[in-house]
């Protein structure tokens, strides 16, 4: 029976056989040309992924798709967690801990939108590869003006979109609100404002202050800018938990600083649309407010775009001179410096090398943004606690202050995020096309060079370490204020900054900015496992273990032995991996690799 289907069933049609001459008389069907404009567009596009500040050696694919999953997970994750508090049985969720809920997806959104705008600073405006090989080309500039417009906006929708679609799909689910529709319309509409702020706000003052200041100078004060935004936005959201218990009373105390925090007029466009005037009245002023400050944003950014575009164009063909000033300050420094911990040429070699280079390259400034941005919001949202304060006054008084437990952690944080931030910054994959003359003068790197790196990073972990320990005793209360507990917060600085440095750089075998991480390295979920699992753990152990260190001197000098111990443990096996590494012949290792990795061609 299926045979004879098979049999009845039409067959598909074959290809027509035609003779030369049919063929030759046929007229040639011509492939569609893309436009010039859409020839720009895609070509902005790959820019925006696959430049030496997003990626390197052909991992563009790669670091997109992690970074599409960094960024959507979080809005999915508290979806799910929220299931449980909407579902608990003879119970329903406070009116106010449900605006809670919905502020952490309207502050998310513009936390996520701000960040994305900031990490691609350098790229929405033209660079010297646009200027010197674009414009040659016969094409207007308003035509390259607008292909560059249209690719940021099709980027920051695509990254408001990644950002934020997760979280409608299992929220009625988890939220089980009584009206569908309503609270699709309030939840897109305030996260996608909220985000379209965020991006619109950091585009519109880069526009502004680059078409006032110039290139020149808006280059010298914008790495600054760069990580005092990272720590404003990554600050308001690592304190949701802290303002969400307080949510309510904060927004009802009528306080003039209400309305200066941004996510909060978004808060009242959430609750305008889903309780519509049943909301509380509050929310009505800060609704106002979120549209008056999105128009605004979002007309700056048109208005100043062009002439920051012009601006930054002129600047590149014009060039500017680099200048080199003798600074005082640092000169018996340096001389002190090569007097202790550099005493070698080569030593001295690798620190002005990671000198040079740490501030030069685009990729390497912003991991150092994002890194010192992240550990800078952690202490913030650590040591501060708000209260609103009731009383004689008629409105509520918002109160800032330090908690004891969290300045006993700005040190271990401070700490880690220097330790594990210059660790990322010395392999991030950047261009290192030049490191072939560390191997005609040195040969394989041994381990006087790796350790100068070494060197240079608790240097700089133990002076911002002793910082942090010198702001707990001042900051902290009266049992701050003793001898010993400043001599315990400076063993624990000293300690940490030793040992992390030592377990960060076990497996580094390199000089700094010549070797970057192999792929299979790249793997997302192992990234995470030092900052979801070590870190806790490391700040956790030393707030519990801090009173027992200071009780004593006795016991000052059994933590300050632990970690020296430590400390000499880790560096023999840091030894004995340097002299094998420096032993092994590598695979690929031969005479050929040398001239083929200059980057030369021919």
């Amino acid at each position: 029976m299926a045979a004879a289907r098979a049999a009845r069933e039409p067959k598909p049609p074959r290809d027509e056989v035609l003779s030369l001459e049919v063929l030759a008389r046929r007229k040639p069907v011509e492939a569609e040309q893309p436009t010039q404009f859409r020839v720009l567009v895609r070509h902005f596009l790959d820019r925006f992924f696959t430049n030496e500040l997003a990626s390197s050696e052909g991992d563009a694919k790669t670091r997109l798709v992690q970074a599409a999953c960094a960024i959507g997970i979080p809005g999915f994750v508290v979806a799910l967690y929220l299931y449980t508090p909407y579902h608990m049985p003879h119970q329903v969720r406070p009116y106010w801990a449900q605006v809670g809920d919905h502020y952490f997806y309207v502050l998310y959104s513009m936390v996520a939108m701000g960040i994305v705008t900031i990490f691609e600073w350098d790229l929405l405006f033209p660079d010297l590869l646009d200027v010197f090989v674009l414009s040659p080309l016969p094409m207007r500039n308003s035509r390259m003006l607008g292909a560059r417009v249209t690719a940021i906006f099709i980027l920051m929708g695509a990254a408001l979109f990644d950002s934020n679609f997760l979280a409608p799909i299992m929220l009625p689910a988890a939220m089980d609100p009584p009206h569908l529709l309503r609270f699709w319309a309030a939840h897109l509409l305030a996260v996608a404002t909220s985000g379209v702020f965020g991006a619109a706000f950091f585009l519109a003052l880069e526009g502004i202050l680059l078409g006032l200041l110039g290139d020149r100078l808006f280059r010298k004060i914008a790495l600054w800018l760069q990580g005092l935004f990272v720590v404003a936005l990554l600050t308001l959201l690592f304190l949701y938990p802290a303002l969400t218990g307080a949510l309510g009373a904060l927004l009802q105390s009528k306080n003039r600083l209400i309305a200066l925090v941004p996510p909060f007029w978004f808060l009242g466009i959430y609750e305008r649309i889903l309780h519509g005037s049943a909301a509380a009245p509050v929310f009505a002023e800060l609704a106002r407010a979120g549209w008056a400050a999105l128009a605004t944003a979002v007309a700056l950014a048109v208005a100043s775009y062009p002439l920051a575009w012009w601006r930054r164009t002129r600047g590149l063909v014009e060039g500017t001179a680099k200048r080199e000033k003798l600074n005082l300050v640092a000169v018996p420094v340096r001389h002190a410096l090569h007097a202790t911990l550099a005493r070698t040429p080569g030593c001295r070699a690798v620190w002005q090398f990671i000198g040079e280079n740490l501030l030069r390259v685009p990729r390497y400034r912003m991991v150092l943004v994002m890194y010192g941005g992240m550990g800078a919001a952690l202490v913030f949202a650590t040591v501060t606690r708000v209260s609103l304060a009731h009383g004689s006054i008629p409105q509520g008084r918002i109160a800032f202050f330090f908690s004891p437990e969290g300045l006993r952690a700005t040190v271990p944080i401070v700490a880690f995020w220097t330790v594990s931030g210059l660790r990322s910054t010395f392999l991030a994959p950047a261009d290192q096309r030049g490191r072939w003359i560390f191997r005609v003068i040195l040969g394989k790197a041994g381990l006087p060079q790796v350790d100068a790196a070494k060197r240079w990073v608790f240097l700089w972990s133990a002076l911002l370490s002793l910082a942090a320990a010198a702001c707990a005793c001042v900051f902290g209360g009266a049992e701050s204020h003793g001898w010993m507990f400043a001599a315990g917060q400076g063993v624990v600085a000293l300690g940490w900054s030793l040992v992390l440095t030592d377990l960060f750089f076990l497996n580094v075998t390199t000089i700094p900015f010549t070797g970057a991480r192999s792929n299979s390295a790249t793997n997302f979920a192992l990234l995470l496992i030092p900052y979801l699992g070590f870190f806790p753990a490391v700040v956790m152990f030393t707030v519990a273990l801090e009173p027992a260190i200071e009780a004593s001197v006795g016991h000052l000098a059994i933590a300050a032995g632990l970690a020296a111990g430590a400390h000499l443990v880790l560096r023999a096996m840091y030894r004995s991996r340097i002299a094998d590494h420096v032993q092994r012949i590598e695979a690929d290792e031969d005479e050929e690799e040398f001239p083929l990795r200059l980057g030369l061609r021919y």
